[in-house]
């Protein structure tokens, strides 16, 4: 099964995805993650990277792109991944496999948003930066959303509910995926 999680920056998508990945037995792909590790080497795209983490900007989607595949050859996403925050924008959708069987979009308000990234505290969490994230994502990854309605494999997610609330809903809908797909 592959699965993506996406959601404006303080939505939960991944606390959900980590707790999909758990229940379904799946590993995680945190597109952030790879390029806060990535940013910290010394090759030629760190700097680009640490550029773009600094400023709330897309990491360049040919860097982007290379990475994901890069982490998707591993041995170890055989039988399925849980994708966190990728894709960004609609050239990132031509990295992705086409056999994507759902997304999860976590939606919340820009305050609660912004609100539960103060909260957390990391080094690119600050107003400047989580305002223009938030920018970028308004104007660059919600139009994706109407590319995985079409496609039939969009289910949007409330989550302004508590974290147990919110992984309870995607269960749910995982569960009825899955009795769909068998019928």
């Amino acid at each position: 099964m592959k699965i993506i999680f996406l959601g404006s920056q303080g939505s939960g998508k991944s606390t959900q995805a980590k707790l999909a990945a758990k229940k379904l037995k799946l590993p995680v792909i945190e597109m952030g993650q790879l390029f806060r590790d990535k940013a910290a080497s010394q090759d030629s795209e760190s700097f680009q990277i640490k550029r773009a983490l600094e400023v709330g900007v897309l990491v360049p989607d040919e860097i982007a792109i290379k990475t994901l595949k890069s982490r998707i050859s591993q041995s170890d996403y055989g039988s399925g991944y849980i994708l966190d925050g990728y894709p960004r924008n609609y050239a990132q959708i031509e990295g992705l496999e086409k056999d994507i069987d759902k997304v999860f979009y976590i939606k919340v308000s820009d305050q609660e948003g912004i609100q539960r990234l103060i909260r957390r505290a990391r080094d690119d969490d600050n107003l400047p930066v989580v305002t223009k994230r938030l920018q970028v994502y308004h104007e660059l990854t919600e139009p994706l959303l109407s590319y995985f309605r079409q496609r039939g494999i969009l289910e949007e997610i409330n989550g302004d509910r508590t974290i147990e609330e919110v992984a309870e809903d995607i269960e749910r809908r995982l569960e009825d995926a899955k009795v769909t797909k068998q019928s």
